[in-house]
C-alpha cells in the first residue's frame, strides 16, 4: 500500500489574487531579508489584508536554515497566535515554513523530531500556503523539510506528512525578477528532481508522468528562460516543471546526486541546484552501469538517439551536459570554488553524511563508502565514471 498526497495547486497568471480567498485571521509570511527588501513581502501582504487578515512577517530565513531559526520562527508564530504559515521564497524559506507549521502547533518538539514515521497529530489549527518565487526546487509541493545542523556541519532530511502544504501558489510573476545564473541554478534543480524520480527505486505510476513532463519542459523552456527572463510563456512553463517535479518529491523519492548534494553543501554551502547539477551527470554513469533501462525510457520520451539501452542512456547524460553548458553551470565540484585540500580533508565527513542521507537509498544502484568517496573525487576532477 502507497500514499499519493498534492496540496491544491493555484497556478499561472493572477494566482496571487488567490490569497484573498484564504479564510483564518492571523498570517504570518516567513521569508527571507531579500524578498522585504525588493517589495515581495507587500505583494503578499496586501490581498490577505484585502481578505481581512492580520499579517506579520519573520524575515530572517537564511540560505541553508538551521534548526535555531525555524525555531524562532514557530515561536512567532505561537506568540502572534497564527492561523496560517505563508511560506514564500526559494526553497530555503518553504521549507522553513513547512517546519513552522508543525513547531506552531507541537512547541514541545525539536526540528530533529520531526519525522515521517511518527505522526505528528496536528489538529489543523495552524495551516499552511507556499509560494515560490524561484522555479527548481518543488519545496512548494512537497512535505521535506532541508533543515542544516550547523554543529554537525551536516543537511537534515526532515519532514512529516503532516507539514504538506494546504495551498500552492505558483504565479510565474514572481519568478520574472530571477538573474539568468539563479534560474540556471533553479532549472537544472527542477531537471534533476525529476530524472533522480523517475528512474530511483521508489518510482511509481503516479509520479512517472510528472516527472517526465518535467523532464520534457526543463529541456525545452529552461534555455529560453535563461536568455530571456521576460519570456513569460517560459517562465509558466517553468514554474510548472518545478511543481510537477515536486509531485515527486512528495510521494517517491530523488536519490544520489542529492545525497552528495546535501552532503558537500552541509559543509561548503555552495548554491543547492548548482551543486545537484554538477553531481548528475557523473551519478548516471554510475547508476546506468547496473540500471540503465529507466534512463533510455527518459531519452525515448525526448527523441534521442540510440539502438540499445546503454547507448539511450548515454545520449540522455551527453544531453544534460550540453544543457549545462547552455545555461552556463559549471560541470565539476572544482568549479564551486571548493579549494582541494579542504575538500580532501573533510572527505571522511563528506561520505558519512552522503551515506547518512535519506536520499541515497533510493538510487538505482547504492554505491559503497569506497564509491562514495570515488564519486566526490572523480566529480572533483571532472573525471568520467569508470568503476
Amino acid at each position: 500500500m502507497w500514499y499519493f498526497q498534492a496540496p491544491t495547486v493555484v497556478y499561472g497568471e493572477d494566482a496571487l489574487s488567490h490569497l484573498s480567498t484564504l479564510e483564518g485571521t492571523r498570517a504570518l509570511i516567513v521569508t527571507d531579508a531579500n524578498m522585504a527588501k525588493l517589495g515581495v513581502v507587500d505583494r503578499i501582504r496586501q490581498p490577505l489584508e484585502d481578505g481581512g487578515f492580520a499579517v506579520e512577517v519573520f524575515a530572517e530565513v537564511e540560505p541553508d536554515p538551521d534548526t535555531e531559526t525555524v525555531s524562532r520562527a514557530a515561536e512567532k508564530a505561537r506568540d502572534f497566535g497564527a492561523d496560517w504559515i505563508i511560506g514564500l521564497g526559494g526553497g530555503s524559506p518553504l521549507d522553513a515554513a513547512k517546519m513552522v507549521r508543525v513547531l506552531a502547533e507541537r512547541p514541545d518538539l525539536t526540528p530533529q523530531d520531526v519525522n515521517p514515521i511518527v505522526p505528528m497529530g496536528l489538529t489543523n489549527a495552524v495551516r499552511l500556503c507556499t509560494i515560490p518565487t524561484t522555479s527548481g526546487t518543488g519545496a512548494e509541493a512537497g512535505w521535506a523539510c532541508i533543515i542544516t545542523d550547523r554543529a554537525e556541519k551536516r543537511k537534515l532530511v526532515l519532514g512529516s506528512r503532516d507539514a504538506f502544504p494546504d495551498v500552492a501558489i505558483v504565479d510565474p510573476a514572481l519568478a520574472a525578477g530571477m538573474p539568468p545564473w539563479l534560474t540556471a541554478d533553479t532549472g537544472m534543480d527542477a531537471l534533476v528532481h525529476a530524472i533522480e524520480i523517475y528512474t530511483g527505486s521508489w518510482h511509481n505510476d503516479y509520479v512517472d508522468g510528472p516527472a517526465l513532463m518535467s523532464i520534457r519542459l526543463v529541456f525545452d523552456y529552461l534555455p529560453r528562460a535563461y536568455r530571456d527572463g521576460s519570456d513569460m510563456e517560459a517562465r509558466e512553463k517553468m514554474a510548472n516543471a518545478a511543481t510537477l517535479a515536486g509531485f515527486g518529491l512528495a510521494n517517491a523519492n530523488i536519490g544520489l546526486a542529492h545525497a552528495l548534494a546535501h552532503s558537500l553543501g552541509g559543509v561548503f554551502h555552495p548554491p543547492h541546484g548548482r551543486t545537484t547539477c554538477v553531481f548528475l551527470p557523473y551519478t548516471m554513469q554510475f547508476c546506468i552501469k547496473d540500471a540503465p533501462e529507466r534512463y533510455a525510457d527518459i531519452a525515448r520520451f525526448l527523441g534521442l538517439p540510440g539502438e540499445t539501452d546503454a547507448e539511450r542512456a548515454q545520449a540522455l547524460i551527453e544531453a544534460v551536459q550540453q544543457l549545462q553548458v547552455e545555461v552556463g553551470q559549471p560541470q565539476d565540484v572544482r568549479s564551486l570554488k571548493i579549494p582541494e585540500d579542504q575538500f580532501h580533508a573533510e572527505m571522511d565527513h563528506l561520505v558519512a553524511s552522503a551515506e547518512a542521507d535519506a536520499t541515497m537509498f533510493t538510487s538505482p544502484r547504492v554505491p559503497d563508502s569506497a564509491e562514495v568517496a570515488r564519486l566526490f573525487e572523480y566529480a572533483y576532477q571532472g573525471r568520467a565514471i569508470d568503476f
